[in-house]
């Protein structure tokens, strides 16, 4: 059973999850990160249950995994036969998945569950660093494949209610996502990363930003210094989006937790709580 209510609020957490399993293969240009996933989890408390919300699951509809045995989806491609080995038995809880359904159907938004959807490395690549034991129930919630940074903030405040118990939740993407420059020497783009993460943490962290002014920048998050060079295709930056809207109504001011290189690019993990 999840906590009762509580008059505190639990943790938001916006992670990185690096280059598909690369983080669990010893891979140097994620040692930084992998140390930060393994000590963040100092600052979470020790949650009953794990809502993750990753940039690897795009629905046309909310959706939620329900199943209370969920597998791995191996959903990378050319890696070593180890990468197709991983395992992360962390049960599901479809007691929870209910919950969201219905939280998310309460504010009108189209909604369903999905029994039969595994864990994709977007939440077992990052829980195998925090919590290798896979003894936390776990549910996933897709993205919408509308990529409406709207909507997914109005995704996030249906299941805002969520924080006052103690459940963990984690928006799993990278804050900077351009293949090309992660992969390719001839790409610098060291400028270009630096302003739109400078954005990104001003919007998320200022205290001279109102309530309404840091969700309309986060909206128009195109509008954001060389925001399309980092981001080509939004998917790894709309978890930030849900998780916005969830902490908005409570602590809407974000900390840096993480800004340091993966895979030779900047990048930030922010935490509401």
């Amino acid at each position: 059973m999840v906590n009762q209510a509580s008059e505190t609020f639990s943790p938001v957490l916006y992670l990185p999850h690096g280059g598909g399993p690369l983080p669990i293969l010893g891979d140097k240009r994620h040692e930084k990160m992998v140390s930060f996933l393994k000590e963040i989890i100092s600052k979470l408390g020790e949650p009953s249950a794990i809502l993750v919300i990753s940039a690897h699951w795009e629905e046309d509809q909310a959706t939620i995994i329900s199943g209370s045995h969920p597998g791995i989806i191996y959903d990378y491609y050319g890696f070593p036969a180890e990468a197709y080995q991983i395992q992360y038995a962390a049960p599901g809880y479809p007691q929870l998945a209910k919950e969201v359904f219905e939280l998310i159907a309460a504010s009108g938004m189209p909604v369903k569950m999905d029994e039969q959807r595994g864990y994709d490395h977007g939440l077992f690549v990052p829980l195998k660093l925090m919590y290798p034991q896979a003894q936390i129930p776990c549910i996933q919630l897709s993205l919408l494949r509308n990529l409406d940074p709207g909507k997914h903030i109005a995704l996030g405040k249906a299941i805002a209610s969520l924080r006052k118990k103690n459940i963990l939740i984690i928006g799993s993407g990278m804050s900077f996502h351009n293949l090309k420059a992660f992969f390719s020497q001839d790409v610098d783009s060291n400028k270009e990363n630096d302003a739109f993460d400078s954005w990104l943490i001003e919007t998320c962290t200022s205290q001279a930003i109102s309530p309404e002014a840091r969700e309309q920048r986060l909206i128009e998050w195109e509008k954001a210094p060389s925001a399309r060079f980092c981001h080509p295709r939004e998917e790894h930056l709309l978890p930030l989006h849900v998780c916005y809207g969830i902490a908005g109504t409570g602590t809407p001011i974000a900390q840096v937790v993480f800004n340091e290189e993966v895979m030779g690019k900047r990048v930030t993990s922010l935490l509401w709580r």
